[in-house]
């Protein structure tokens, strides 16, 4: 039987079904009482752009959950801050620093061939190693690192060359910058000495595939090259099909998933859910449409800069943003009574976790027009 028969064959999989299914891996069906640790290392990280979304993420998804939980594990070095997926910033487990950030390497290295104009002449191995000596004899921030390098090579781009420092070397944020209510500019060192360890090889891209599926699953190639920022992992698949089910999307479009996965029913009530500007579950997939109806499809964005998300049962429903007086939620389009009350409710959980010695509470801001 071919692969095109064979995905022809596959039990259809609707959009509510998806959404479901990745909402409970995503911890979003229902509030998880996993540490910020271990959700963190299920979720394979959390975009972290800005300093407060991981804060954001675990409280809508963990249920004991306090900022000082994270912001503890990260002052511990427990937790890190590092560009990974799709040459962003993610807040990783110090594990997963260590070989996911080899794992996304091949991108890295193609983000750099980017910027080779600016890098004529430039000795990328010397680069490299003055880069770490620069950064392992003290944090620098990335102004330092571009005057450092360009003081060796005067004709290059500055910051061609600060680009080139952060795709050799896994370089990550240290603190206080990332912190629960301290401030501090970005500086950078080497994941090896800021944890203390020498680096991992990268790992098995099986096993990444296998632990992506259980936090993003069911998903296509496509889906997981979008979320790792790499190609070519049809064939790593292809060596897992023997281990996985499939199924079909509505278009025809062939899944993947682990076996033993929760598929709930697509009837499961899903809670309304404040997500934060850049959160993995709208971005770790070629196609968004199973948190993104089609009509709001590019509602969540502004330019290059993404809006904090609201999910009213799964889906894309509107926008938020904090206020001085609590926190503005504006809605495209329009919400029953019981429906609008548990979007307050959520939002004044949300306010009394991040905001314990009172910040108001939640109103509704113009209606986004659809």
């Amino acid at each position: 039987m071919t692969k095109t028969t064979t995905a022809a064959a596959a039990p259809v999989l609707g959009v509510r079904a998806l959404n479901r299914a990745t909402l409970d891996r995503q911890l979003l069906l229902r509030r998880s009482p996993l540490s910020a640790g271990a959700a963190i290392e299920h979720l394979l990280g959390l975009q972290a752009q800005n300093v407060k979304p991981p804060y954001y993420a675990l409280a809508a998804r963990l249920d004991r959950f306090t900022p000082q939980e994270l912001s503890g594990a990260m002052a511990a070095r427990e937790v890190v801050r590092i560009v990974t997926m799709r040459s962003t910033i993610h807040t990783h487990t110090a594990a997963d620093c260590l070989t996911l950030r080899p794992f996304v390497q091949p991108a890295r290295d193609r983000e750099l061939t980017n910027f080779r104009k600016g890098l004529t002449g430039v000795d990328l191995d010397r680069l490299a190693v003055l880069a770490r000596e620069l950064v392992e004899a003290a944090p620098r921030t990335m102004k330092e690192l571009r005057e450092a390098l360009l003081a060796q090579w005067p004709d290059a781009d500055p910051q061609a060359l600060a680009v080139a420092a952060r795709c050799l070397l896994p370089l990550v944020q240290v603190t206080p910058r990332g912190l629960w209510g301290h401030s501090g500019q970005v500086a950078l060192t080497t994941a090896e000495r800021w944890l203390g360890r020498p680096a991992e090889p990268a790992p098995a891209a099986e096993t990444v595939v296998l632990r992506y599926l259980a936090a993003f699953g069911p998903a296509s190639v496509q889906d997981m090259q979008t979320w790792a920022g790499l190609t070519r992992l049809r064939e790593v698949f292809e060596r897992l099909r023997p281990r996985l089910v499939t199924f079909r999307d509505e278009s025809g479009v062939e899944l993947f998933d682990l076996p033993d996965a929760p598929r709930p029913d697509p009837d499961t009530p899903a809670p309304p859910r404040f997500l934060p500007e850049f959160d993995n579950l709208l971005l770790s997939h070629a196609d968004r449409t199973r948190v993104v109806p089609r009509e709001l499809r590019g509602r969540s964005w502004r330019g290059n800069q993404a809006y904090r998300t609201l999910l009213v049962d799964g889906f894309l429903a509107g926008v938020w943003k904090p206020a001085d007086d609590g926190l503005v939620v504006e809605l495209f389009g329009t919400l029953g009574g019981a429906r609008r009350d548990e979007v307050v409710a959520e939002g004044e959980r949300l306010l009394a976790l991040t905001h314990p010695e009172g910040a108001g509470g939640v109103r509704f801001g113009t209606v986004v027009a659809g």
